[in-house]
């Protein structure tokens, strides 16, 4: 059964804008069909200093596969990409250790599969800091806005107003 999932790519290493037209391309080929795209924008990094900033991309994708598959073909894009993984992340593809936040030439992470709720070891889904993260929220408001949150029960627009982040965030024209 096919399953709308919402993932943000993020890219400060490298030709960031090529890395987003990569990644794209690589999950249309293994993933799924890429249903819409937002703009790029650009980010300071959260939870670490850089003098580099990130292009983000939130996009919308029709999968069959499961969650766990799901996860394991975005490592391996990531990974093709030149992702080096910091072993204090964890398995969801997100940096849940302070420690862990650092450059990347690409990062995929799920934000949204379906209404679905799945916590483990491995994954967390929906994505446990969406709601804190303006450069997540606007991709994503974009392209889904009316999208309800199944543990917070608020749209993404509704968590938008919401988020306190003030980090930098805007939309670029590539």
């Amino acid at each position: 059964m096919q399953q709308a999932v919402y993932l943000l790519l993020g890219s400060n290493r490298g030709d960031r804008e090529q890395n987003l037209l990569r990644a794209c391309a690589r999950i249309k080929e293994r993933l799924g069909n890429i249903l819409k795209s937002s703009s790029v924008y650009e980010t300071e990094p959260w939870g670490f200093e850089d003098s580099i900033s990130f292009f983000n991309q939130a996009v919308e994708i029709e999968t069959g596969l499961s969650p766990g598959e799901l996860l394991s073909g975005i490592q391996d894009i990531e990974k093709e990409l030149g992702r080096v993984r910091n072993e204090l992340e964890c398995g969801a593809g997100c940096s849940c250790v302070t420690e862990a936040y650092s450059p990347r030439t690409i990062d995929i992470d799920i934000l949204f599969y379906g209404s679905g709720i799945l916590f483990t070891d491995e994954l967390m889904i929906p994505h446990p800091r969406l709601h804190e993260r303006m450069f997540t929220l606007l991709p994503l408001d974009e392209i889904a806005p009316a999208f309800i949150h199944p543990v917070y029960r608020k749209t993404v627009s509704e968590l938008l107003q919401l988020c306190n982040d003030n980090g930098e965030v805007k939309r670029i024209t590539l």
